[in-house]
């Protein structure tokens, strides 16, 4: 009889568990992302990447570097509310973080460069952040640089010295920037004392509350079965009447629909990762929110319209710690000399 009782206990115990498992609209992190066919990764690649991404010789004045909006030494971004560019300039948005950046299906706030090889070319070419007058003024740039012109041969070939290029180099780099084996990954995996109690009650209260409409799949931002170039986007803010909407001042920006010029795209971004999201403040597009605590309440109120208890803030605060994950070392490369004698910056 006893061993009756017991076996129908461990039973639904194991059915429960098994049940919390399927239930949970999240993965671990992998270890890899995805990777193009037509831009394999190799040593050689990803060290040129990382050499562009960290040279501030490729925006015009020679003072931004693609590290200088993402700082993969700290959160990934600048931790400003608006990222500045060549002459002090202030971008329109704030700049979201490059960890884990080659898991998200399209990039910027806006979904407008369908891949990372995309993105790498938008802002050398942006006046208000490196501010290159077109592409062939940057690859003329990198031409004069003899270090440069030797590693693109060895790289890409013979005629290798391509914007192409240069973009599948510094998203080579990128796709190094991973950040796995977060409390909540090896949760995910096995190891239930990774996260404390609150972070788990906080990872129940996401889910009840209805936050995994949005932020689900392995990056917490996407559904996993989402094509690489196909956007998931979601509208903010979905609900308007309230003090968050003013107070921030979220209707100033129109997402998508400023770039489409299409008014159903009005106010649809890109979801956000929240990985690692302890670390990017201040939050959301225009960098209005200081602090993780308010955050989880303006989305609370503005997308659910729901008001949450101090508990459950504190606990949803918690969980999301629990998705800061282990960031690799990031030595600085050593970059190619300008020739002896001259500077390849000009005016």
């Amino acid at each position: 009889m006893r061993n009756w009782i017991w076996l129908l206990i461990f039973s639904q115990g194991l059915i429960a568990a098994q049940k919390t498992k399927i239930d949970l609209p999240w993965s671990a992190l992998p270890k890899t992302p995805p990777i193009p066919k037509d831009n394999p990764m190799t040593a050689e690649k990803v060290y040129l990447g990382r050499q562009l991404y960290m040279d501030p010789r490729l925006s015009k004045d020679g003072t931004v570097s693609c590290n200088s909006c993402h700082n993969v030494m700290a959160s990934g971004g600048d931790n400003r509310a608006f990222s500045a560019g060549i002459k002090g300039q202030l971008g329109g948005r704030s700049a979201p973080t490059v960890w884990n950046s080659a898991f998200h299906t399209v990039q910027f706030w806006d979904g407008r460069a369908a891949s990372l090889e995309d993105q790498a070319k938008g802002p050398l070419i942006n006046p208000a952040e490196m501010g290159m007058d077109n592409h062939d003024t940057v690859m003329d740039r990198i031409g004069k640089i003899p270090g440069y012109v030797s590693q693109f041969k060895k790289v890409f070939g013979e005629r290798g010295l391509t914007i192409d290029n240069l973009a599948k180099a510094i998203a080579a780099y990128e796709r190094t920037l991973i950040t796995p084996n977060s409390p909540f990954d090896r949760y995910v995996r096995g190891d239930k004392k990774a996260m404390s109690p609150q972070a788990v009650r906080g990872m129940n209260t996401v889910i009840e509350v209805g936050c995994v409409s949005c932020h689900t799949g392995r990056n917490f931002n996407a559904p996993d079965d989402l094509a690489m170039g196909e956007g998931f986007y979601q509208k903010f803010p979905t609900f308007t009447d309230n003090e968050y909407v003013t107070k921030y001042k979220f209707l100033d920006d129109k997402g998508r629909g400023a770039l489409t010029k299409n008014e159903e795209d009005n106010y649809f971004f890109r979801v956000p990762t929240w990985r690692n999201v302890a670390l990017t403040a201040p939050y959301f597009s225009n960098g209005a929110v200081k602090t993780l605590e308010e955050a989880v309440r303006v989305m609370a109120k503005v997308q659910l319209n729901k008001q949450l208890t101090p508990n459950q803030v504190a606990d949803i605060v918690e969980f999301l710690k629990a998705l800061t994950g282990e960031r690799p070392k990031q030595p600085m490369p050593e970059l190619p000399p300008d020739p002896p004698g001259v500077t390849t910056i000009e005016g």
